[in-house]
């Protein structure tokens, strides 16, 4: 398959994987209205095209917390990357570290804090979900730290599992599950063999480190439902500040009112997202928010945004409405699952030429020169 857009991964990712893979990356909750919106109301927020006013070097490069970026885009955490590519993770590790982005490892990532540290010479992200057992929590902190990571991204809204219909449907769960993804992957020889057979162990490295044995699909689905807490406040966090020393990223913040409860925490970063339209369904897309949250924030913290990130346009409006950087997930999984670690690097290649075009057309020659008057909204 030709591949000269980003969006052309995603029709490559589809024929590569197994069903049951491809929807738990490409699905979100429910009727998945807000799904779609993070998308098309990304597209509807038009571009000011100006002339006789570009510049010849386009300079794309900034900084967060002291860490140089190439690109104003992180790869997000992924549950499961390694199930799309052989040891999936470590791969996006790599592309990551060689473009010059940060990458941020899921906790329920196939490959370990261990594995994926190893594979880099640069100190990876690290995401943390709000669990009910705070052992466990602690224990992935310190064996983060041990390693050198100091940038903490932790993920206050998903209390509870969002409805992923499709899920049920695809075979990822449901009746006759474990059935149904291998038949799935019988008819897809060339993931079968390259992850299914030499990207094993399947296991879920940074639960199984913590419970001392084998942690695989069905017993992380659930692990994971026994572990969400519901009841969990902002108060009940503070022991993450405080025993964490390093950059603290708030990820889930959707609406203006959290801004001050974040902040209070000792939030050095938010991360405007709304779980790429895979937790509550019906909700604002993650552009419309930001705005408001970043006049909230008030230059008190860096505001990443995250959800419906798909090319180098849609970098450029968000930064245009106010975001530091964005977040990319389902874009780069697709680009994994087709071509490995080169697909990642690829794709990135492909924002990088789709934000100097842009910026070249609205007369931006730096990150710096992306303001609000260059789109309408």
């Amino acid at each position: 398959m030709i591949i000269s857009a980003p969006e052309d991964y995603r029709a490559s990712a589809r024929q590569t994987l197994p069903r049951f893979l491809f929807d738990y990356i490409d699905g979100g909750a429910n009727s998945e209205v807000t799904l779609e919106r993070n998308s098309c109301d990304l597209r509807e927020i038009e571009l000011r095209q100006r002339v006789l006013k570009g510049s010849l070097d386009i300079e794309l490069s900034s900084q967060l917390w002291g860490q140089n970026l190439a690109l104003p885009v992180i790869l997000a955490p992924v549950g499961l990357t390694g199930m799309y590519a052989k040891r999936g993770e470590t791969q996006a590790a790599k592309a990551a570290e060689r473009i010059g982005i940060p990458y941020t490892l899921s906790t329920v990532s196939v490959c370990s804090i261990e594995e994926v540290s190893k594979a880099v010479s640069k100190p990876i992200w690290f995401q943390l979900y709000v669990l009910r057992d705070r052992a466990f929590m602690k224990d992935a902190l310190e064996r983060a730290m041990a390693f050198g990571i100091d940038t903490l991204v932790f993920t206050v809204d998903m209390p509870v599992p969002g409805s992923r219909y499709r899920d049920a449907h695809s075979g990822m769960s449901g009746p006759n599950a474990g059935l149904r993804r291998i038949l799935q992957a019988v008819t897809h020889p060339n993931w079968a063999v390259s992850v299914g057979l030499f990207g094993q162990p399947h296991d879920l490295g940074n639960i199984s480190a913590y419970r001392g044995k084998r942690t695989n699909l069905a017993d992380y689905i659930g692990w994971l439902g026994e572990n969400f807490d519901p009841e969990i406040s902002w108060s009940d966090l503070q022991w993450i500040r405080d025993f964490w020393p390093g950059k603290l990223i708030i990820k889930g913040i959707l609406d203006a009112d959290d801004v001050e409860d974040a902040i209070a925490l000792g939030a050095d970063g938010l991360i405007v997202s709304n779980h790429g339209g895979r937790q509550l369904d019906g909700v604002s897309s993650s552009i419309r928010a930001l705005p408001s949250v970043v006049k909230a924030v008030d230059g008190r913290a860096r505001v990443i945004m995250d959800s419906g990130i798909r090319n180098g346009l849609d970098v450029v409006r968000a930064l245009c409405l106010g975001a530091d950087a964005t977040m990319i997930g389902r874009s780069y999984i697709y680009a994994l699952a087709s071509d490995g670690q080169s697909g990642v690097e690829n794709l990135m290649q492909l924002y990088k030429k789709e934000m100097q075009v842009a910026m070249t057309l609205i007369g931006a020659g730096s990150l710096s020169d992306l303001t609000p008057d260059k789109v309408r909204l």
